[in-house]
């Protein structure tokens, strides 16, 4: 399972383990495994690339965490001007 979202970056950027920093209008996608293991990547809006979010990948317990986790991540990462 897939979720997606859009998010502006704050100051500082997002660091990923690819690229380094990225900023600007950016895109969150967590990927759930059969296995439980959760992958975080970021990527500039609608570019193709994806990064992996640095430190951020996890192992679930229960599959229903997902879409919590997932907006836990959206509300951190998103951090629009004013």
């Amino acid at each position: 399972m897939t979720l997606t979202s859009l998010f502006k970056a704050g100051p500082g950027g997002v660091m990923t383990d690819d690229v380094g920093v990225i900023t600007g209008d950016l895109e969150l996608r967590t990927t759930l495994a059969d296995d439980g293991a959760v992958t975080v990547e970021v990527r500039y809006e609608g570019a193709d690339e994806w990064y992996r979010l640095s430190a951020a990948d996890c192992q679930l317990a229960d599959p229903k965490d997902h879409e919590p986790l997932h907006n836990a991540l959206h509300g951190v990462l998103n951090r629009p001007e004013g």
